[in-house]
């Protein structure tokens, strides 16, 4: 990023690591994945398509991060377990839950075609968090509470779509097996229909367990045409009844490698034993939240997918659309500010949203931006194929004034001027003949002034003519005459209100004393004008 007297903004920012030896796990949930499901008609109580889907993602994130060694999922959740050792990304909490999220959410998104027939009607998006495990016990303890979860509520869900199917009402089933424990409803399902529950698929009782596991694969033939095996290393999905049973932990050399030897069963799976190790910061009240995402590997993703340099206009306008369906998909954003492949959205200073608990704010807000990305991709860069999901980090920073969030958008846009210029006269240099270190030497140490008359009078380039949205970045926020109110957020789906994209000078006073509603929005006083 670029210098400039704006940079103490970043004093705001709180270190999030997981400290060492904890273990990281990050659990990932569907957002509102009942309409979700019922809006494309899954079959209930599981549509094996959604959930081979999920399972088909998990392992797309254990390939992609060497670092997890294992997973476990059930309906529309999953719980990714890094190796003891992990030093991803400095073990910084908000980094690596925002990234697996978010990478989750793309293969989500783009592997639907291969389980589906139908369109997704829209964008999904999954909420996480992280959860630091102190000891192997405490880890124990977290899989069997996710796996008895998946068994209580899958047994839960078989009798009442059973019961609906049959010609209940969902009421009427529900209050038949309401106070009825384990036994009672394997005795509803087996005599008033036929059901063995033991006899119905794995992937419905037990969840999923995806791990690197080593694989006796053919790698080639000999002479005689006999296979010539060799044992590799690869993601695996596995049912098991018991996944937190030492024979089950034994038998997988890659689990005591990376995680150490479990135990026998403690006892200890209660929710608000595993809870107790939960990682939940909650932002502080009357500030500013500012979420900023950040597209992870974006340098690779851009020559892969042959963006124009210095700047994309297609790709810039993707990154405005996602912006947009996030502002329409959370009211409490009232304005964001996006430059390249960054996005800055600013959370009303009294957001209540996910009770202003960190992990949830991001997450959701990346999640949403990330499906979205890839949803809309074909709309904007039709002449690339997507070769792989892209994946952005964000993170969340609260401030408590109005004139240090003036500050903030202040120092994003300077950021914005001070790179595109650079790289305007970086990448011009370069399609004249000059070598990347060339161009950069050249560069080195030059001036504003001295960088304008390079692109004027050595490429007949007025740098101030330059479209708006490559000198400016975008700012996107609701339209004056249609914003939608506010407090009545809670009783519809998304936001429905008009959102505008303009590219303009958000350190000038004028363009906000033009936009009084979105200062009135936002509580800034004249004084902070």
């Amino acid at each position: 990023m670029a210098n400039s007297k704006y940079e103490y903004v970043k004093l705001f920012e709180a270190d999030d690591e997981v400290m060492y030896p904890n273990i990281i796990v990050v659990r990932i949930d569907g957002r509102h994945f009942k309409r979700f499901s019922e809006v494309h008609e899954f079959e209930k109580p599981n549509d094996e398509r959604g959930l081979k889907l999920m399972n088909s993602c998990a392992c797309a994130v254990l390939e992609e991060y060497p670092d997890i060694i294992c997973s476990y999922g059930y309906s529309d959740e999953y719980s990714f377990v890094f190796k003891l050792s992990t030093k991803f990304y400095q073990r910084r909490a908000s980094k690596v839950m925002t990234l697996i999220v978010s990478y989750f959410t793309s293969n989500y998104t783009s592997k639907w075609k291969e389980f589906f027939s139908q369109d997704l009607c829209y964008a999904p998006s999954f909420r996480g968090h992280t959860v630091g495990c102190a000891t192997m016990e405490a880890l124990q303890a977290y899989l069997a509470w996710r796996q008895n979860d998946c068994h209580v509520n899958n047994l839960f869900n078989t009798c009442l779509y059973t019961l609906v199917k049959s010609g209940k009402s969902e009421e009427e089933a529900q209050a038949i097996i309401k106070n009825a424990d384990k036994q009672e409803k394997n005795e509803l399902l087996f005599q008033q229909f036929g059901i063995n529950y033991k006899k119905l698929p794995e992937i419905f009782r037990q969840g999923s367990f995806v791990m690197k596991g080593k694989v006796e694969e053919i790698v080639k033939f000999s002479k005689n045409g006999s296979p010539v095996r060799r044992s590799r290393r690869k993601v695996v999905v596995i049912h098991s009844e018991n996944i937190t049973s030492t024979s089950f932990w034994n038998s997988h050399s890659t689990l005591l490698e990376e995680l150490g030897s479990i135990a026998k069963h403690s006892g200890k799976n209660t929710s608000d034993f595993v809870r107790s190790f939960q990682s939940e910061n909650k932002l502080m009240l009357s500030t500013w939240i500012v979420v900023r995402i950040d597209g992870c590997h974006f340098h690779r993703f851009s020559e892969v997918h042959g963006f124009e340099k210095p700047n994309d206009v297609q790709a810039l306008n993707l990154m405005n659309s996602c912006a947009v369906a996030v502002l329409e998909e959370f009211c409490d954003i009232v304005f964001a500010y996006g430059v390249s492949d960054e996005y800055s959205f600013v959370l009303s200073k009294d957001s209540q949203m996910y009770q202003r608990l960190s992990s949830g704010i991001v997450s959701a807000i990346v999640s949403t931006f990330s499906s979205n990305y890839v949803l809309k991709w074909e709309d904007f860069c039709q002449q690339h194929k997507l070769n792989y999901p892209p994946s952005f980090d964000g993170r969340s920073v609260c401030y408590p004034s109005s004139k240090i969030l003036r500050d903030y958008l202040t120092w994003r846009q300077v950021d914005c001027h001070i790179n595109n210029q650079y790289n305007t006269c970086f990448w011009m240099l370069v399609k004249s003949g000059m070598s990347k270190s060339e161009a950069q030497n050249f560069l080195k140490g030059t001036q504003t002034q001295e960088k304008n008359d390079l692109l004027l009078h050595q490429f007949g380039i007025e740098y101030n003519n330059l479209p708006a949205m490559f000198r400016l970045g975008s700012s996107v926020y609701s339209d004056e005459t249609k914003t939608y109110n506010i407090q009545q957020k809670a009783s519809i789906e998304g936001c429905p209100r008009k959102v505008i994209v303009e590219h303009c000078n958000i350190i000038d006073d004028n363009f906000w004393k033009g936009h009084t509603y979105i200062l009135n929005q936002q509580g800034f006083s004249d004084e902070d004008i």
